[in-house]
This record gives structure tokens, sequence and C-alpha cells, in this order.
């Protein structure tokens, strides 16, 4: 009897002893999979391209050119910023004129839509306000032209001799529907530094010939 007695006891502790080890191996295998689990999550932030891949340089040669408005000179004599006085005395009389509140634009260059007006001349389109005047779309009619870096823009040249000087935005030329002309051929020009423009300048071409350019600024 004493020894059945012996052989129980015996046998209860070495059952306990075994569920006692294999809850520590468990334990211990759930701590090594979080460990696993964390280490992975943090391999796959360090990984990301979002987290590693740094923004894009704008300013990469590929990028397209600036068409800087302070070495444009419109008809070889003005920028695109003068008086009205100017204006008259280089374009003439407006043919028209518009109040910008009636045009309703989404965006202007001298911020003061209730009372300023658009100029249409030949085709063209200037900003007034008071006596200050802006050129918002310049069209390259017979008897006007763009002076620029010493090379004159009109309406006979073609998009191999915008190649030339713009070989990246020509490169990536593309097609507008614009209202009142149908589909024409643009490509896009910065005005400046990225962070310092938002804008940009559309330059429209028909039948392969410089059309007009168009001032675009982001509403």
């Amino acid at each position: 009897m004493k020894k059945i007695l012996f052989l129980y006891f015996l046998f209860s502790a070495l059952t306990a002893c075994k569920n006692g080890e294999d809850k520590v191996r468990n334990n211990s295998k759930g701590k090594a999979a979080e460990s696993v689990q964390a280490k992975n999550e943090s391999d796959s932030t360090s990984q990301s391209p979002l987290a590693e891949t740094p923004p894009p340089d704008k300013n990469q040669p590929n990028s397209i050119e600036i068409f800087d408005a302070d070495l444009m000179l419109f008809n070889g004599k003005v920028k695109r910023f003068f008086s009205l006085n100017d204006f008259k005395k280089n374009f003439g009389e407006p043919d028209s004129t518009q109040l910008m509140s009636r045009e309703e634009p989404c965006s202007y260059v001298f911020e003061n839509i209730d009372a300023d007006k658009f100029l249409y001349k030949n085709g063209s389109r200037f900003e007034n306000s008071n006596e200050k005047v802006a050129i918002d779309e310049f069209k390259f009619t017979k008897n006007n032209f763009l002076v620029y870096k010493g090379i004159t823009f009109n309406a006979s040249t073609t998009i191999a001799q915008l190649k030339e000087i713009f070989p990246n935005a020509v490169e990536n030329i593309g097609i507008m529907n614009v209202y009142g002309e149908g589909e024409l051929q643009m490509i896009q020009l910065r005005e400046g530094d990225y962070e310092l423009y938002d804008g940009h300048i559309n330059i429209f071409l028909k039948n392969g010939k410089l059309y007009f350019m168009h001032w675009w600024i982001p509403c």
C-alpha cells in the first residue's frame, strides 16, 4: 500500500513539473513571436518607399524650363507690367473693355476685381487696374512679337525652333481644347523657381506655329 501511495505522489509531482515546463515554454514562444512581429513591423516601416524616397527635385535638368518675364520685351518695347500710358503709346486704344467682375476670372494679377478691367486689343488681353497694366494673354498676330534673350518669337516661330530653346517643355507637348479655338498644341513653361511661383505660362501653337501665350495662375 505504501508503495502504491509513493508511486501516486511521484506521478503527480512529475505531471505538475511537466505542466510548469510547458507553460514556461509556451510563454517563451509567445514573447519570441511578439519580438519577431515587432521587428518585422519596424523593418517594414523603415523600408517603406514613402519613408525613404525623397521628394522629386523639380529643379533637375529634366524639369521644364523657365520663361522669365523680366527678360521679355513685347513688340520689342514693353515688359509684362507697364503703365496705361505705355499701353496707349505702344498698342493704341483698346478695341474693347470689360469689367473683370463680369468675366469672373478665377484668379487675377492686381486683386481688385470690383474695379479692374480687361482691355482687349488685336486678340490679346490685358489686365488694367487704375494706371497699371499687365499682359494676361498675348496673341502673335502679324504685328505682335516678343523678344526674349535676343531671340524673336512671332507668328512664324515653329515647334522645332521652340525646341531649341525649351527642349524639355516641348518634349512634353500636349493638346488642349481652347474655347473658341478648338484643339491647339500647348507647352507649359515655368515662371521661375517652384518655391516662389505656383503658376506657369501656357504657349499655344496652331498649325505648328506660335499662336498665343497665357499666364495661368491657380485659383
